[in-house]
């Protein structure tokens, strides 16, 4: 058994204590089943929320995710190990993605300090004389300290107006400093990929990484119910030769990564709880290739229920709900092969995203050509429910 696909490797660090639930395909009902994660096995819960979709739009999604009466369909050791598609019995469930008719969004550039601090040390290189009006400004408005910075603000504007006439602002930092957030549509519904699935980058890009995120669950009514790990495949050298290039350099077969269950806010997990995460990256390569990082939510500079308002509410409504990848602060500095070059993926690395609350997302990487094609849709899902005579 793949050491990152055990229950151990999985679980948050409370194990099964939280709410968690998630996704998997029945093959005896040929279709997907909606479950709850418990201490004694997996329970199928699909007879009281056809979708997640439909769970979190309930008042007390807890009161079905620990419901007593659920079928218990097996051990989660057992889901697990079927899950990576080279070591898969076709008869037996596997984990799928944790959402399903959810619009996935994306925000971006949410972490603007270290984006900034990079900005500054690169015109350190290229433009000295203007590094020194912009720490001058920054000590004029934030005394030098820039974890009071926050995006939109009155000193925040006072800044990009001195950036503006030193002709050093960009569409990076317009989204990362200005009134209005990157939110973009990352993938469609019901094309994301789960823990242990092979994750695609485009074939023909030189420069693919991953973005370990943590993702919101957004009811259709715009409350945030739960949260997820992510991670958000870009194609950097796509969106280098143009900012009108993102939707290439986002939506491919494979690349929106989500998992491995959502876990529902409760007593014990909350907001608050996903800003004080710490989420850590690991690469590994069958080459030998191995890089770590770590980043702390709390270095958001953009607060996520204001993301939220921003992307669904009067403007523009999401009837069956959203998720939301919140944004990385991962830079990929680290040189593979070429030096200066920087980092790319290459086919069979084990992407690891992890944090204590959460667990793992661990994923192997592919080609998009080359993963488990998308053939699974919102047609096909609503046809197999009616089978199933789960469609009130």
């Amino acid at each position: 058994m793949r050491e990152y696909m055990t229950v151990a490797a999985t679980l948050p660090e409370d194990g099964a204590a939280g709410a968690l639930a998630g996704r998997i395909w029945r093959p005896d009902v040929n279709g997907p089943a909606i479950i709850s994660v418990r201490e004694d096995g997996v329970f199928d819960i699909t007879e009281h929320a056809a979708t997640i979709s439909a769970l979190a739009d309930v008042e007390n999604p807890l009161s079905i995710i620990h419901d007593s009466k659920a079928e218990c369909i097996g051990d989660l050791a057992d889901i697990l190990a079927n899950t990576p598609e080279a070591d898969r019995d076709p008869l037996q469930p596997w984990l799928l993605s944790p959402i399903d008719l959810q619009a996935v969004k994306a925000a971006g550039a949410t972490f603007a300090r270290p984006m900034l601090e990079r900005f500054i040390a690169e015109q350190d290189n290229v433009a000295p004389e203007k590094a020194v009006i912009i720490r001058a400004e920054l000590e004029k408005q934030f005394n030098g300290d820039l974890s009071n910075l926050l995006p939109g603000s009155e000193k925040t504007l006072a800044l990009k107006t001195v950036l503006v006439e030193l002709n050093a602002w960009s569409h990076d930092l317009e989204v990362a400093l200005g009134e209005e957030a990157e939110i973009f549509t990352k993938a469609q519904p019901m094309s994301t990929i789960g823990h242990g699935m092979k994750a695609g980058f485009h074939p023909r890009s030189t420069l693919s990484n991953p973005e370990p995120e943590v993702a919101l669950l957004i009811a259709g009514s715009g409350r945030i119910v739960g949260a997820t790990l992510g991670n958000d495949i870009t194609l950097r050298d796509f969106t280098n030769r143009s900012p009108l290039l993102l939707p290439k350099a986002k939506d491919n077969n494979a690349s929106a990564s989500l998992g491995p269950f959502i876990r529902f806010f409760d007593s014990f997990f909350s907001l608050e709880t996903v800003r004080r995460m710490e989420v850590k990256l690991s690469v590994l390569g069958s080459d030998g290739f191995k890089s770590e990082s770590s980043f702390p939510m709390s270095e958001m500079t953009r607060i996520p229920e204001k993301l939220v308002r921003d992307m669904m509410g009067t403007i523009h409504q999401y009837p069956d709900g959203a998720i939301l990848y919140l944004g990385s602060m991962y830079a990929p500095v680290q040189d593979r092969d070429t030096e200066g070059a920087g980092f790319t993926h290459k086919a069979d690395d084990i992407v690891t995203i992890s944090t204590p609350a959460l667990g793992s997302l661990a994923n192997l990487m592919s080609s998009g050509d080359r993963a488990e094609p998308w053939v699974f849709g919102t047609g096909a899902l609503m046809h197999n429910l009616a089978q199933r005579g789960l469609l009130a």
